[in-house]
């Protein structure tokens, strides 16, 4: 299974041509590509209009649906944050924090274009889907 980032949705449905988006196209004809109830709250948060919001959460509502955060990962994603911030990296967002938590916590691959998760790959392990 893999965890699709914020990041690589919008370069989809933007129609922008990339390995993203093709490793992308290939996880959804397969049945291997998750959607976070986060995630899928930014995908939704950058749309304009209520046809383009009705499209995209159709879309997105076929595939595997999964909750990123709940008490069991909330305090290990702050944990995590701290554990970064103490070695000089600051993530900008906590979402991206709570992202890559789940999936360290399930061994799930990350599919991103978002800096902040190299970080968190180096030093925490997560893994990245390329």
């Amino acid at each position: 299974m893999i965890l699709v980032d914020t990041s690589v949705w919008i370069e989809f449905f933007h129609d922008i041509d990339s390995q993203r988006t093709e490793l992308l196209a290939a996880a959804v004809r397969v049945g291997t590509a998750l959607v976070g109830d986060l995630i899928l709250v930014e995908v939704l948060q950058r749309l304009r209009t209520p046809a383009q919001v009705r499209i995209v959460a159709e879309a997105l509502s076929a595939l595997q649906n999964v909750t990123l955060c709940g008490p069991d990962v909330a305090p290990e994603a702050a944990a995590n944050y701290r554990q970064l911030r103490r070695t000089g990296i600051t993530i900008r967002s906590t979402i991206d924090v709570v992202i890559a938590t789940w999936c360290i916590r399930r061994r799930v691959s990350l599919l991103h274009h978002d800096r902040d998760f190299d970080a968190i790959e180096e030093r925490l392990g997560l893994l990245v889907h390329r």
